[in-house]
């Protein structure tokens, strides 16, 4: 089964081998991101894996941006079978040294930058769609150093629920898959063992949907 992705926050990492994964499916994988050097990497990897490929740089805590780049990539598959979601935002600093504005920077892009991505890919979404996160044990085990990200993580994750519980009546389901250890460039957290796992979430029995997944390696 060939399906049109696309994918937010797209860089060399996990969502560059979940991007490469598809492409091997066929289909079509639309990529959001902010470096235009990774995306034109990627793009490429992709179109070799025989995939088509769209590519859009852009702030995805711009909302109007954001939207107005899901709804062009939309508009040119005609429809959209997953959306995944990636970004996050990696600050060093600890709960006494983070400001409230640099929380709610950080927050806005690991966490409303979601909200701008759904919305827009909403109507090019129909039964059997599915929108995946990559999700992370700071969600629970928070470093303290970087206190944002946990915040983010647990803000994700429990977003996903509420994606899940107002869409699943029209059989669009959503899931976050918690990485519960550090990635790494080869062993069980290599980028494409993440992605395999991401994967494979779309594909779990819908009578037994679960909106998080933990992957331990």
């Amino acid at each position: 089964m060939t399906r049109n992705v696309l994918i937010a926050g797209a860089g060399p990492g996990v969502s560059g081998s979940l991007a490469r994964l598809y492409a091997a499916e066929g289909g079509s994988v639309g990529l959001l991101g902010a470096e235009e050097d990774v995306l034109g990497a990627l793009r490429a990897d992709v179109e070799a894996a025989g995939a088509l490929a769209g590519s859009s740089v852009v702030d995805l805590t711009d909302d109007a941006a954001t939207r107005a780049a899901v709804t062009r990539m939309g508009e040119h598959v005609g429809h959209l079978d997953v959306v995944h979601f990636n970004p996050s935002a990696y600050r060093e600093k600890d709960p006494l040294s983070l400001t409230p504005d640099e929380l709610l920077d950080d927050v806005r892009l690991g966490v409303g930058a979601l909200l701008s991505v759904l919305q827009a890919a909403r109507p090019f979404l129909g039964p059997g769609g599915r929108i995946t996160v990559t999700g992370s044990m700071a969600a629970d085990r928070p470093w303290h150093g970087a206190a944002s990200l946990g915040v983010q993580k647990a803000g994700v994750q429990n977003l996903v629920h509420s994606i899940d519980a107002t869409l699943k009546d029209d059989g669009i389901r959503a899931v976050s898959v918690t990485v519960r250890g550090l990635l790494k460039k080869e062993g069980p957290f290599a980028p494409d063992n993440v992605a395999r796992a991401l994967r494979a979430a779309i594909d779990q029995d819908e009578a037994d949907w679960r909106t998080e997944i933990p992957y331990a390696g």
